[in-house]
């Protein structure tokens, strides 16, 4: 064979080798973007984003956040990763809107754009994955309260900020259910930016200012274990349940020490597992984030989109003592 062909058969194959989906899917990053950094439910996230990113092969999981949760502190990250020319962003905002210009600048260079657990406003990305359906976590969290007080009584929320897509969505779902729970009244809504000695310091106050409260709901998984520890300190285990939405591993000494009578949440691992699959997806397989379209999530299954290209991973699971055990040497 002459220099001439050899040199042409080597072309051609170079030339197949990058039309071959194997060696388009070699060095794909995919950055998971998390509220902040040092959070149990979003480094659960992260396993679940490995275990993802073994199975596709040739996908590196790029972890990152602020330190803190506040919009500016994502925005900085993220112009960090358009710097990096990244493949794709999984993003559990701190901010329904003030994260937009940052995210368009990313779908502009051909990033693509994902948010996961609490939403970015649509112009903000291409589709958004909740963790469940909203109205249910809605009646879950308040039906978790109202459970163990079957003669009414008072409640109050511990959320985590003002600005937290997620926590905001699922109150306003449990305001819509309130006329399903006579007797049930919430007293307070409080925010403890997702920051454990403010958490704790706003579950105090409440014990404070409403004696006879019998009830904190937090849908937070940093505000639920500031709380039940806040109870204990107080003195006020059989008086005051704290419930919401937190892990059994974080969660078990609360349950033991009768702080919490029960809590439900969704697998973070899942999660975090879920947004990657969603992520990989779009950026390589050339899937639009269209309403009704039908996206593989590996082995969860396939996420259907809305009108709002939004879908629904998995109902809410309930933990309490009799399962607890089980689950929480797992997340």
């Amino acid at each position: 064979m002459s220099v001439f062909k050899k040199l042409a058969a080597s072309v051609a194959l170079a030339s197949a080798m990058l039309s071959t989906p194997a060696f388009a899917q070699e060095n794909v990053r995919i950055a998971l973007v998390v509220k902040a950094l040092g959070i149990g439910f979003f480094e659960a996230a992260a396993k679940g984003a490995e275990e993802a990113a073994a199975e596709l092969g040739n996908v590196e999981i790029i972890y990152t956040g602020p330190t803190d949760t506040t919009a500016e502190g994502q925005i900085e990250v993220i112009n960090a990763l358009i710097a990096q020319n990244v493949d794709a962003i999984a993003i559990s905002a701190n901010d329904t809107d003030a994260l937009v210009p940052a995210l368009q600048r990313a779908m502009e260079r051909g990033i693509t754009v994902i948010s996961w657990d609490s939403g970015v406003a649509p112009e903000g990305r291409q589709m958004h994955l909740n963790p469940s359906s909203n109205p249910l976590i809605g009646n879950m969290i308040i039906k978790l309260a109202a459970d163990h007080l079957p003669d009414g009584g008072q409640v109050a929320l511990l959320s985590a900020t003002t600005t937290s897509t997620n926590q905001n969505i699922w109150m306003e779902e449990m305001n819509k259910v309130m006329g399903n729970y006579p007797g049930i009244e919430v007293v307070a809504t409080v925010y403890g930016d997702d920051l454990a000695d403010k958490s704790y310091r706003e579950a105090t106050g409440l014990m404070q200012s409403y004696p006879d409260l019998d009830a904190i709901i937090a849908p937070t998984s940093v505000g639920i274990v500031a709380a039940a520890q806040a109870v204990v300190d107080a003195g006020k285990v059989g008086q005051v349940n704290v419930t919401g939405l937190g892990l059994p591993s974080e969660m078990a000494g609360a349950i033991e020490s009768g702080a919490s009578q029960s809590f439900a949440i969704w697998n973070p691992i899942d999660l975090g597992y879920s947004a990657t699959m969603l992520a990989y997806e779009l950026s390589q397989n050339g899937i639009e984030a269209a309403p009704g379209a039908e996206i593989p999530m590996g082995r969860m299954g396939t996420l259907t989109l809305d009108d709002n290209s939004e879908g629904a991973m998995a109902d809410p699971f309930v933990y309490d003592a009799s399962n607890i055990e089980q689950f929480k040497a797992i997340f």
